[in-house]
């Protein structure tokens, strides 16, 4: 007679030899069922079937079966089959918030990450091991306002590369303001600003990289803020630079997940314009907080009110620089000589100095001792180059060089392609 070979778990060893002892009358049913974490009635199947088939009886039925909450083939096949034909770059995460939403699909979230996997659909990206010092999250909401640019082909070339603006609270993880722009800006820093102030208030401070629009140069003589830092100076919020993009990953992290998460939205609506984003991130800020924001530490809001007028904050949030009012009450910028309408007042404005508003919508303030001055205007001359910046220059160039390209019908396209044939059409010409 050949003995057969069970094979039993930890767990499973451990049973028997519980269900021996009570066997050999060492420990009671009660006792043994305490132990085992399970009740008396259950303790006492596991003895007959001891003893009837022995330590065999004590493995559990399960063993060898589908789980009772297996997806069916028909189910899996209809999950591959809508992944691969609507959501073939989504990532499962995203992929089953679709099939929720969408397609009316009840599954776990690992169970698409395994289907996808299988079909060949996704495959997990090994992370490196980097190591950076941690920071804890400010405790109330509104004390740090993370802000960074993200240039990226957000219509995935259905519209033109583009840079959102991102405004993120460190303490809840919240999208507080979105705005696309085609370049990352003073102007556009300026206009999300805005937008941040009538929705939530001042936060206590700002946290950003040390681009030139945040960070005034310190090679110049007399160093000053930028025209971005003024305005914050102004709202009395601390402007906080960061030494390293990891000592702001918060909003680096977020920056990725727009990449990802916002495109495909996007492409699901046909969005392939900065206006038609725009008039979209409203709804996509709603839906994202409820999904990834946390409850910060403390249940005090840190934003304060705004204490400036709409005018106030309109003079404020303009290009501003100073310059010397003249004997005749001139003011020059950009090539235009401004006329103060104060004849009466000559000699007491004569040798001041005038603040220069440029609105950027076009319009133009005159503020003598924060007085808004009436003045005409008069052209000398053309309008100065744009400076440009390093996040800047790089558009500029490809307008020059799309402005420059020779049209289809030019002659020189026309021209054959080997040095022989361009001899022979420049002898015939």
């Amino acid at each position: 007679m050949t003995e057969e070979l069970v094979s039993l778990s930890h767990k499973e060893l451990d049973r028997v030899a519980l269900i021996e002892r009570v066997d050999r009358r060492e420990l009671s049913q009660v006792d043994a069922a305490a132990l085992a974490g399970c009740s008396s009635r259950q303790l006492r199947r596991w003895l007959v079937r001891y003893r009837e088939s022995g330590a065999a009886g004590l493995i559990s039925r399960h063993r060898g079966k589908s789980s009772n909450n297996r997806l069916s083939n028909a189910v899996r096949e209809q999950i591959a089959r809508t992944i691969a034909d609507q959501y073939a770059d989504f990532g499962p995460t995203l992929a089953n918030e679709m099939l929720t939403t969408h397609h009316d699909i009840q599954v776990s979230t690992e169970s698409v990450r395994q289907l996808m996997i299988g079909n060949s659909l996704w495959r997990a990206r090994h992370r490196r091991q980097t190591t950076h010092p941690l920071r804890d999250r400010r405790p109330r909401r509104g004390e740090m306002v993370q802000i960074d640019g993200s240039p990226h082909d957000w219509f995935e070339g259905r519209g033109p590369r583009c840079t959102l603006i991102v405004f993120i609270d460190d303490a809840t993880s919240e999208l507080m303001s979105l705005q696309f722009w085609p370049q990352e800006t003073t102007e556009a820093y300026m206009s999300v600003l805005g937008e941040y102030l009538q929705q939530h208030g001042r936060p206590v401070s700002v946290y950003s990289d040390r681009h030139g629009i945040f960070r005034a140069p310190v090679d110049t003589e007399l160093p000053q803020a930028t025209q971005f830092g003024r305005v914050l100076q102004d709202l009395e919020i601390e402007s906080i630079l960061a030494n390293s993009p990891q000592a702001k990953g918060r909003v680096e992290r977020v920056n990725r997940t727009l990449q990802d998460r916002l495109v495909k939205m996007m492409r699901l609506r046909g969005i392939d314009s900065i206006d038609q984003a725009n008039d979209y991130l409203a709804e996509f800020i709603e839906v994202h907080n409820q999904r990834f924001a946390t409850c910060p530490l403390s249940s005090v809001d840190a934003h304060r009110p705004v204490q400036h007028s709409e005018e106030e904050l309109d003079i404020m949030m303009s290009y501003q620089d100073r310059r010397q009012i003249s004997k005749n009450l001139e003011v020059r910028y950009a090539n235009k000589v401004y006329q103060i309408d104060a004849p009466n007042r000559r000699r007491r404005l004569s040798g001041k100095h005038a603040i220069v508003c440029a609105h950027y919508d076009g319009r133009v303030s005159i503020l003598v001792n924060g007085e808004n001055m009436n003045y005409e205007v008069y052209q000398k001359g053309e309008q100065p180059s744009q400076v440009e910046d390093t996040k800047t220059v790089n558009k500029r160039v490809d307008q020059a060089v799309k402005r420059h390209q020779p049209d289809n019908d030019h002659p020189w396209k026309k021209m054959p392609a080997t040095e022989g044939g361009f001899k022979q059409q420049a002898r015939s010409t």
